[in-house]
């Protein structure tokens, strides 16, 4: 247990480390674009690891939950657990998240704890990071078109579509089918268990805010195009009055 703590600081120091390097490369950029620089490499990285733990390395997270941590499994969520320490100090400091956010992070980092100090679950561990963090890299984007003035432009809308198709599709329908899987094995832990409720019903929070979200896009979009049609139909009658 010494040399997880000693790996998950060295984790930790390595993600503030690469945080400063960003500031002062990027030193005309804002904190936050610099923070979210991080957590946009750290997504990709944990979706490339979980993946390969998952699809190549295994076992598959459905069918066999409640096993032994693997090596692989140990790192990626060190490596996760690091930085889900570093991202929650910045919001805290920086105030720039909700109890929400915050709270999918306390879950995450409790998450990733419990099940290193069990030995076992990580496999379930890995598959709730490459179902949480695959909308990541969309997320970002979304969030760095915004502050270069290109998120009202078609690339916008295909991020926007991407991402809610995607957590739709990994939270809610895959992310349930693994809590069935959970709850009705008789290997994993009761504690685990009751993690993968609470995450679950923190993904339906989540939820409720895109259902929100895709309303208020879907009539905005109705809008852009009847005014776009409108404008047509008044271009044209001015040719024909010409």
């Amino acid at each position: 247990m010494a040399v997880l703590v000693v790996c998950a600081l060295l984790c930790l120091s390595c993600w503030v480390s690469f945080y400063f390097v960003l500031c002062n490369v990027n030193g005309s950029r804002s904190y936050e674009w610099n923070c979210r620089l991080v957590t946009l490499v750290h997504g990709i990285l944990a979706v490339c690891i979980t993946a390969y733990i998952g699809y190549v390395d295994g076992p598959w997270p459905f069918t066999y939950p409640g096993t032994k941590n693997t090596p692989l499994q140990i790192s990626a969520m060190v490596l996760s657990l690091g930085y889900f320490i570093f991202d929650m100090a910045w919001c805290v400091y920086f105030r720039t998240e909700g109890p929400v956010m915050l709270a999918h992070h306390t879950m995450s980092i409790l998450g990733i704890l419990l099940t290193l100090w069990l030995g076992e679950s990580g496999i379930e561990s890995c598959a709730v990071l490459f179902g949480s963090e695959i909308t990541n890299p969309l997320l970002q984007a979304r969030w760095f078109l915004k502050q270069t003035g290109r998120y009202g432009t078609l690339l916008g809308d295909v991020v926007d579509v991407l991402f809610v198709l995607l957590f739709v599709v990994m939270r809610i329908f895959v992310g349930g089918t693994m809590l069935y899987c959970e709850l009705i094995s008789p290997r994993p832990r009761f504690f685990i268990k009751c993690g993968g409720v609470a995450m679950y019903a923190l993904s339906w929070v989540f939820m409720v805010d895109i259902v929100r979200f895709a309303i208020r896009k879907s009539k905005s979009w109705h809008k852009h195009q009847r005014d776009h049609q409108e404008l047509l139909a008044a271009n044209g009658h001015e040719v024909k009055m010409e």
